[in-house]
């Protein structure tokens, strides 16, 4: 009878979600290396450029990104 119907609650996401998933953890990972926190690394460098919250940022992180967008070149050529 429904067989068409949603069966996950996840929503569908668009390339550009992905895109700035994958800018964010790159952004992250750069600044994580040299032991700023999880916190300053939001507020100096993600917050003002992405406007998300920190629990947005948390939610982000445990995302990751796809294999072949991990690159940065990626988006260099892709715009």
């Amino acid at each position: 009878k429904y067989k068409y119907m949603k069966v996950d609650n996840e929503k569908r996401r668009g390339v550009s979600y992905h895109r700035r998933v994958c800018e964010i953890n790159l952004i992250y990972n750069r600044w994580a290396k040299t032991g700023l926190s999880n916190r300053e690394i939001w507020r100096r460098y993600i917050y003002p450029v992405y406007g998300i919250s920190e629990r947005t940022l948390y939610n982000i992180l445990k995302k990751g990104c796809k294999d072949e967008i991990r690159d940065s070149s990626y988006f260099k050529k892709n715009p």
